[in-house]
């Protein structure tokens, strides 16, 4: 495989991660962060430090809209529910592993 074919692959890759996450708006970030270690909030926070290192001009805010597909204000309003406290203590159980 050629440097080229591996970045178009991680790049398609990427795109499908972000698309399935857009499609899944039902899955809460507070989930993904117990179940998973990360969430759209650190994709966004990836694909920022990505163009910081690569030279190229982007805000948070526009990192957030490339991952969550529409101004994150306008997300979390229609679709970010407040965290249920089952939510907040399987958080809390799994920040505590991730430190052990």
């Amino acid at each position: 495989m050629t440097k080229q074919e591996r970045l178009e692959l991680e790049a398609a890759a990427f795109r499908n991660l972000v698309s399935h996450l857009r499609n899944r708006k039902d899955v809460q970030n507070i989930d993904l962060m117990t179940l998973a270690g990360f969430c759209r909030n650190c994709l966004s926070k990836w694909y920022k430090a990505a163009a910081d290192d690569m030279d190229i001009e982007l805000s948070m805010d526009e990192a957030r809209e490339a991952v969550y597909g529409m101004p994150y204000a306008e997300w979390k309003a229609k679709y970010q529910t407040e965290a249920t406290p089952e939510q907040k203590a399987a958080f809390d159980k799994a920040q505590k592993q991730d430190k052990a």
